[in-house]
């Protein structure tokens, strides 16, 4: 009896249908995107800062839409000096006869840019530094960490106001003057976080695999502490917002520019603190405190999403 022989099953190649491993790290990064939402949709308070800041966002977005370019202007200002709130002038005027409304929108532009933008500078600088002090150790770190130490025990306002004082006067100074200022906070806990990274086995495989210090910096450490500076980085907005209204309260601040800051400073030159124009006052500080706030309500959010163990309430 002759046995017929069966070809062998030849192994399952990759069709074109199969999913890339850059498909497949997205769709990884989708799902862990839709379980960060769910989980901050269950706090009350984030949703709440979350919808105040859209609101404010969108308010600066649209502000030459809403009240456009001239209302900045000196010479045409369409009421008189100091006018109360009317049906006008909802928030009554300036010095100027410019209609207060008009001003703290166009404001939100400026006050936010620099809140964002000086932000990013301040994480982006504790980051770098933090990683790399955490990466490497040694003696390196200890020269790090002091020199972050010192930034860390002087008042950033005051060294601000040096270099705000010393530099050109600007909204790029400011920027700078706020960023360079505010990171050791960012640096110490990126540090800590990146020390206890460092210490788990994939790191050691990675590195008996031949990885580099760039490749265990960016590929392991920075993804991991990501989660941290997000969450540092919505905190430190709100920071900055109110450092530049103290510089631009000083008169630090650039003087062709209109921000909350700006508007304060002018209300107390005008003497709106002694003569009871409070719809000089009220305005900006209101908007300076609600931006803060909104921010706030969503760091704590965004730190209670990712470290449960924070205990934060919804």
């Amino acid at each position: 009896m002759t046995l017929e022989k069966t070809p062998p099953a030849s192994a399952p190649s990759a069709g074109p249908s199969s999913p890339s491993a850059s498909s497949l790290a997205w769709a990884r990064r989708r799902r862990s995107v839709a379980r960060f939402w769910t989980e901050y949709r269950t706090h009350r308070a984030g949703l709440l800062g979350l919808a105040g800041l859209a609101f404010i966002a969108l308010i600066a977005l649209f502000a030459p839409l809403l009240v456009g370019g001239d209302v900045r202007s000196v010479t045409n200002a369409p009421g008189t000096a100091l006018e109360k709130p009317s049906g006008e002038f909802p928030l009554g005027t300036d010095q100027f006869g410019r209609s207060l409304l008009g001003l703290l929108i166009w404001g939100a532009r400026i006050s936010l840019t620099v809140g964002l933008l000086a932000a990013a500078l301040s994480v982006a600088i504790g980051t770098l530094v933090g990683v790399i002090a955490g990466h490497y150790g040694g003696w390196f770190a200890t020269v790090v960490m002091r020199i972050t130490d010192w930034f860390l025990v002087m008042p950033a306002l005051v060294l601000a106001i040096v270099l705000a004082t010393v530099m050109s006067r600007s909204i790029w100074t400011v920027i700078l003057a706020i960023g360079v200022t505010s990171w050791p906070t960012t640096a110490r806990l990126v540090r800590a976080q990146t020390i206890a990274v460092e210490s788990r086995p994939y790191i050691e495989r990675a590195r008996a695999l031949g990885g580099g210090h760039g490749h265990i910096m960016t590929r392991h450490v920075l993804p991991n502490v990501m989660p941290l500076v997000l969450a540092q980085t919505t905190l430190g907005i709100s920071n900055a917002i109110l450092t530049e209204a103290t510089l631009a309260f000083l008169g630090l601040g650039d003087p062709l520019i209109i921000s909350w800051g700006g508007m304060l400073q002018d209300a107390r030159e005008a003497g709106a603190v002694s003569s009871g124009h409070w719809w000089y006052l009220a305005p900006p500080g209101i908007a300076i405190a609600f931006v803060a706030l909104t921010f706030t309500l969503c760091g704590r959010a965004i730190e209670a999403v990712l470290n449960p163990k924070l205990g934060v309430s919804r």
